[in-house]
Order: C-alpha cells, then sequence, then structure tokens
C-alpha cells in the first residue's frame, strides 16, 4: 500500500495528523492496533476520567449545594454500574466519532501493530506493507511501574485499571501525587473511599504553581484525603483480598486497592526507529524540532511518544503541525500558550508561567494580583467560593506572563488567559476589559486590576495579602 502520509497512532496526535494531511491533499493512513481508535485518552484516559469527575460534581452539589438553592431531594447515593454505564457511552461517542471523522475526510485506518522497516515502509504484523513520503510517528506512552516489592499484586492497579473497577474500594491508596493520581483521589474520594496519598516530594501536583498546590493540599485536608509527602513505598504486601502498603520510616496503611500514578513513559521500544536514524531517548521520547522533525526529516513524532507535554491538547496541535510540515507547509510549535487543566475538587488551571517561574526569569519586576472567589457574586450563587485567580505581569511593559486558578470550573475559564498569551496582551488589556456580569470569567478582569493597583471588587482588608 502506498500512500504520502502513513501516522503510527491513532491516539489525539495521530488522529489530528492523519485528518490535517488529508485535508491538505494528502493520501493518509493511519495505523493503529487497538480496536478503537482515539488512544489512551479517549478510550482509557481524558475522557473516562472526566466522565467519573462529572459523575463526582453531581454528587457534591446534590450533597452540599441543592438543599441551600432550595432544591430539596432525597440523600444522593451513588449508583456505579450507572455510572460506569455513563462513562462507557461517553468513550464509545468520542472513539466512534473519530471513526466517522476518518471516513468524512478520507484517511484510511489499517488495523493492526506497525513497525518501521525501512525509512520509507511501516511493516504492519499480519498485514501489507504501508510505503509512505514522509509519516508522523504518535504511539502515545504507557504508565510506569516502580521497581517496589509487592507492586505486581492484582490489586495494585494503574489508571486503566482503575477506570474498570465495578465497586468502589473502601480504602484506596494512590501512590503518586501528580495530576492522574490527585484526580483519582478526588473523584474516590467523592465515591466514598477513605483515600491516602504518598508522595516522594514535598508538595502535590509539583510542576504547577505553588499556591495552587498549597491550595489543594489543604481542601484535600478538609475533606479527609490523607496526604504524606516527601515518603517513598517501600514495600506492598497482599493479603489475600487487601494490601497493607509500607512506607516513609515504618509506616503502613492497610488498603483495598493501591493506584499507581507515577508518570506515564514515552511508547518507542520496539518501532524500528532506532535502526533508521531515529534519535531517542526511552525516558525523554524521540527528539523532535518545534516543526515535530525527527533527527530523519521526513519523519515526525507527536503527542506523549515525543517527550514534550504529556497532554492531549498539545498532541492535537502537534499533529497539526506535523501534517502540515509533512505537505509542505510552513508551521511551528508554540510552547508559550499551553493550558493546563487539573480536574480536581477544586479545579485548578494555569497557562504561561507560574509566580516562580515569573521571578525566576524577570526578578523584582513582576507584580501578582489574587481575586478569591468569594468575592465573586456567580461564584457565591453556585456555593462555589473556595479558591483564587493569580494574574502574573512584568511590570516595565505590562506584558502578561501567566495566569493560575482554582476553583469552580476554571479548566473552562483558562482559555481566556492562552487567547491573551498568544496575542501578547498587557495585564490592562485584561484588566481594562469588559467582562460580562455576573460570571466567573469577571475573576480574571479583578486579578488584573488587583495586580495594577486598581481593585473594585475586592474587600478593603483582603487587598494588601492579595496583591504582592
Amino acid at each position: 500500500m502506498d500512500c504520502d502520509v502513513a501516522v503510527l497512532g491513532g491516539g489525539p496526535g495521530g488522529y489530528t495528523a492523519a485528518i490535517r494531511a488529508a485535508q491538505l491533499g494528502a493520501r493518509a493512513v493511519c495505523i493503529e492496533k487497538e480496536p478503537e481508535l482515539g488512544g489512551t485518552c479517549l478510550r482509557v484516559g481524558c475522557v473516562p476520567t472526566k466522565a467519573w469527575v462529572t459523575t463526582a460534581h453531581y454528587l457534591k452539589e446534590a450533597e452540599e449545594t441543592f438543599a441551600k438553592a432550595g432544591v430539596r431531594v432525597s440523600p444522593p447515593e451513588l449508583d456505579l454500574a450507572a455510572a460506569n454505564e455513563w462513562k462507557a457511552a461517553v468513550v464509545k461517542q468520542m472513539t466512534s466519532g473519530v471513526a466517522t471523522l476518518f471516513k468524512a475526510n478520507g484517511v484510511e485506518w489499517v488495523k493492526g501493530t506497525g513497525r518501521f522497516k525501512d525509512a520509507n515502509t511501516i511493516a504492519v504484523e499480519g498485514g501489507e506493507d504501508v510505503a509512505f513520503k514522509s509519516a508522523i510517528v504518535a504511539t502515545g506512552s504507557f504508565p510506569m511501574r516502580p521497581p517496589i516489592d509487592g507492586l505486581d499484586s492484582p490489586l495494585c492497579v494503574d489508571s486503566t485499571g482503575l477506570l474498570a473497577q465495578d465497586k468502589v474500594p473502601a480504602r484506596l491508596v494512590v501512590l503518586g501525587g501528580g495530576i492522574i493520581g490527585c484526580e483519582f483521589a478526588s473523584i474516590f474520594r467523592r465515591f466514598g473511599s477513605e483515600v491516602t496519598i504518598i508522595e516522594m516530594l514535598p508538595r502535590l501536583i509539583p510542576a504547577e504553581d505553588e499556591d495552587a498546590a498549597k491550595e489543594l493540599a489543604k481542601q484535600f485536608g478538609k475533606r479527609g484525603i490523607a496526604l504524606n509527602l516527601e515518603k517513598q513505598c517501600t514495600k506492598v504486601e497482599d493479603k489475600g483480598g487487601s494490601l497493607t502498603v509500607h512506607f516513609g520510616d515504618g509506616e503502613t496503611v492497610d488498603a483495598d486497592l493501591l493506584l499507581v500514578s507515577v508518570g506515564r513513559a514515552p511508547l518507542v521500544e520496539g518501532l524500528g526507529l532506532e535502526e533508521i536514524g531515529v534519535e531517542l531517548d526511552r525516558r525523554k521520547g524521540i527528539a523532535a524540532d518545534e516543526h515535530r522533525r525527527t533527527t530523519v526529516p521526513h519523519i515526525y513524532a507527536v503527542g506523549d511518544c515525543a517527550g514534550y507535554w504529556q497532554l492531549a491538547h498539545t498532541a492535537f496541535r502537534e499533529g497539526e503541525v506535523a501534517a502540515e510540515n509533512a505537505m509542505g507547509h510552513e508551521a511551528v510549535m508554540a510552547a508559550r500558550g499551553v493550558p493546563r487543566p487539573i480536574y480536581t475538587d477544586p479545579e485548578i488551571a494555569g497557562v504561561g508561567l507560574t509566580e516562580a517561574e515569573a521571578r525566576e526569569q524577570y526578578g523584582d519586576d513582576v507584580a501578582v494580583g489574587v481575586f478569591p472567589w468569594m468575592a465573586n457574586a456567580r461564584a457565591v450563587m453556585q456555593n462555589e467560593t473556595v479558591g483564587w485567580v493569580k494574574s502574573i505581569h512584568e511590570t516595565r511593559y505590562g506584558e502578561l506572563l501567566g495566569l493560575v486558578m482554582v476553583g469552580p470550573h476554571v479548566t473552562d475559564l483558562v482559555e481566556a488567559g492562552l487567547v491573551a498569551l498568544d496575542a501578547e496582551a498587557t495585564v490592562e488589556t485584561v484588566a481594562d476589559g469588559m467582562t460580562a456580569h455576573p460570571t466567573l470569567s469577571e475573576g480574571i478582569k479583578e486579578a488584573g486590576l488587583i495586580a495594577l493597583g486598581r481593585p473594585i471588587h475586592m474587600p478593603p482588608k483582603r487587598r494588601a495579602a492579595a496583591k504582592a
């Protein structure tokens, strides 16, 4: 089989690349071994996890808000079987949608496991070889499992295994306090589990803004999630139906299930890449430039396997960029505006620099404004006043550097910060803009006003603490 662009992998980066190449006139082929398109994200990652996040959110509203707002209901009760049916239906709709998009755009899906035979051919197990002019590698990543004694127990699961559960564990231990671990800890606490997090670093979500991490730890503590920071898991004992998890200096905790969420590694081995001259690192992934070109110029790499951001939306954009370059256009992957959504309760979202990164790069020429949700009318009427909006800018020219938020619907609101950063807007542009009232989006404007020393809706006693 001959084609212009062959894409290895049908996840967010791969299917986007194949569709974009086809739109540009290519005969595009996507090689994917799984029975459904969509990759980890759509099948066993972002989409099913956030379906559970939605279930957890509805439980929270029924437990904490309905009665306050005048809606009388019986005490809410989780029906996990129904929640799983809903989750599966959402996944099916999304994965089927990708298959429909392939048909609409003329992309051919070759089902099977692919491996580079040479620099212009991918051999497909049990099928016909695919000869190409350009190729895009989008094989994704896989969950890492550290060498801890006893972690091979069937009661120690990764995120895919946890999503497959048909009952809520009474006691869940989460090994790893990164994004995946914190999201599942948040979900299962709302589902009724006793949750314990073990994290070897000093704080949760270590790559995110420190104030956001502190706020999350504070709210997790209030919700009864036990945090064991700066401690390592040393051993897991399977007691036949339950676990004893050893960590720290002789500490233990009993569990019915343990989630291993210590990160994901790029899926790059066994693809034949090194044999054809593609440079890669088994920990960092495939080396690729801003055009997503590898060390073999007509072969590109996108998504988790390319060691950039392990986020579906970066894979989407990288897929577009790779396809456009493969088809003779000029496109680059900009790193400035990458939104960082975290679907915990409370939600967290950031874009641009964190406060620490801004101060490291700009020194004293940094101003920060923090606006609390308790001063926002829409947040108050939704009974969602935990958290804040932080606006970060440099003071010489007023350029907006970053936006970090904790609280209601911030994973949706972060798009405003992304547009502002991509447009190289100043904080004055954001602060002087008009926002609809009453909306949560007013929080972004108000944080900018505080950073400029012009607070309008900030209670006087909070102004000094909110402006750095």
